[in-house]
C-alpha cells in the first residue's frame, strides 16, 4: 500500500469529519480533566497545621492519615499527562489528524523493507545465482531457505513440513504440479488454484459415488466391494479427464495420483466420498510480489531438498 492508498483509506474509515473530532474531543477533555482531576485532589498542609485522618482506625490507634502525595510521585502523573499531549501531537491519535511528523505504519514498514533489503538482499542475490540443485549441497543455504520456510510456509505445511489436512507433505515424493525445482520455484512464485469440482450428479447420485469411491479405494490397493468396484470403473471415465485413465493424476492440472494411497484430504471411504460430492477447493497464494525471486529461489531449494532424495 502506498502513502496515497493509506490517505484514501483513511479518509474512507472517517468519511464524516463528526468521527474525526468524536475521537479528538473526549481525548482531549480527558486528558484536561486529569490535570484538573489531580491538582484538585492535591491537599497541601501548612506548616505546623496538623493532618487531617480518613477516619480509619485499626488495632485501636492506627489511623489513616490524609497526606498529600509525595512531589516526585505527583510529578510522575503530570509528566505523563504532559507527554500524551506531546505524542498526540507528533504522531496520528486524534482523529484523522496525521501529526506533524506525519508518521505511517506504512511508511515505516517500507523503511525497514529497505533497511532489510540493503543488509540481506546481496546475501539472497548472491544465492539467486546457482542452480537449486546446487544449492541443496550447501548447508548454509539449506539453513538460510529453512528459516524462510518457517517464517512463511510453516503455518499451513507444518513446521516439520509434514502437511495437513488439506495442505500437502512436502517432505515425500508425491507432488501435485511437479517436484521439480522449477515446478517448486513456479509454486512459490505464482501459487496454485487447485479445484475439484463436485461430480455426485454427474457419475449417478449417491448410488454413482459409492461405485465411485469403491473403485478409487481399489485403485490404490485397498479393500473394496469388487462388485461396486466394476461398476464404479465405467463411471471413472467421468473422472479420467483430469486423474487420467489410470487414476495416476495430472501434474499440468494439479490432479492428484489416486493409486499410491496418498491422500490430501484424508483416506478414509467417508472423506473420498465428500470429496467426489461436493468437490474440493486449494488455493496457494502467490508470493512474487512478497518474497520476490531471489528469497523464493533459496525457499525453492530447501524445500527440494526434504524430497530430493526420495
Amino acid at each position: 500500500m502506498n502513502e496515497s492508498a493509506s490517505q484514501a483509506w483513511i479518509s474512507s474509515e472517517f468519511y464524516s469529519e463528526f468521527w474525526s473530532w468524536w475521537i479528538i474531543v473526549p481525548t482531549v477533555l480527558g486528558i484536561v480533566a486529569c490535570f484538573v482531576l489531580i491538582w484538585w485532589m492535591t491537599t497541601k498542609s501548612k506548616p505546623g497545621e496538623k493532618v487531617e485522618t480518613m477516619g480509619h482506625v485499626w488495632d485501636e490507634n492506627l489511623e489513616e492519615y490524609n497526606n498529600p502525595l509525595p512531589l516526585w510521585w505527583l510529578n510522575l502523573f503530570y509528566i505523563t499527562l504532559v507527554f500524551s499531549i506531546i505524542y498526540l501531537v507528533l504522531y496520528p491519535g486524534l482523529g484523522s489528524f496525521a501529526g506533524v511528523l506525519n508518521w505511517t505504519q506504512i511508511k515505516k514498514y517500507e523503511e525497514e523493507q529497505r533497511v532489510a533489503q540493503e543488509r540481506y538482499g546481496p546475501i539472497f542475490e548472491s544465492y539467486a545465482s546457482k542452480e537449486i540443485e546446487e544449492l541443496v549441497k550447501d548447508p548454509e543455504a539449506v539453513a538460510i531457505g529453512q528459516r524462510l520456510y518457517i517464517n512463511y510456509c510453516s503455518t499451513c505445511h507444518g513446521s516439520d513440513a509434514g502437511g495437513a489436512r488439506g495442505f500437502p507433505n512436502l517432505r515425500d515424493a508425491d507432488w501435485l504440479y511437479g517436484g521439480t525445482p522449477e515446478a517448486i520455484k513456479t509454486s512459490i512464485l505464482q501459487g496454485r488454484n487447485g479445484m475439484m469440482p463436485p461430480m455426485g450428479a454427474a457419475i449417478g447420485g449417491e448410488e454413482g459415488i459409492e461405485q465411485v469411491t469403491a473403485y478409487v479405494l481399489s485403485l490404490s490397493g485397498r479393500d473394496a466391494d469388487p462388485a461396486l468396484a466394476e461398476a464404479g470403473k465405467a463411471k471413472f471415465a467421468v473422472c479420467a479427464g483430469c486423474h487420467g485413465a489410470e487414476g495416476k493424476g495430472n501434474e499440468a492440472l494439479g490432479a492428484p495420483n489416486l493409486t499410491n494411497n496418498i491422500w490430501l484430504y484424508g483416506a478414509s471411504p467417508g472423506a473420498i466420498k465428500h470429496s467426489i460430492r461436493e468437490g474440493r477447493n486449494g488455493v496457494m497464494p502467490a508470493h512474487e510480489g512478497f518474497l520476490g525471486h531471489d528469497k523464493s529461489h533459496i525457499l525453492a531449494a530447501y524445500i527440494y531438498s526434504l524430497s530430493a532424495t526420495k
